[in-house]
């Protein structure tokens, strides 16, 4: 993409709702932690988790092993 057409498409996103202006910012958040070699949960990923914790679907070691697998501990 040319530098006008990255203004342009930001121009475009300005009016679009707020709703999809929050789901690109996700998109660009999964691109930068795919660059990165590092998952993010997003909001959403990260309360089902705490509430598999807290519901005790899932053994406090199997979290700690995720939490470790993730790099988060």
């Amino acid at each position: 993409m040319t530098d006008e057409q990255i203004i342009a498409f930001l121009d475009r996103v300005r009016s679009w709702p707020q709703e999809d202006q929050e789901e690109l910012v996700e998109c660009e958040r999964d691109i930068e932690a795919h660059r990165a070699g590092v998952y993010v949960l997003n909001e959403e990923e990260r309360a089902a988790i705490e509430e598999a914790q807290r519901g005790g679907v899932v053994l406090e070691e199997e979290m700690e092993a995720f939490w470790k697998s993730i790099g988060v501990l």
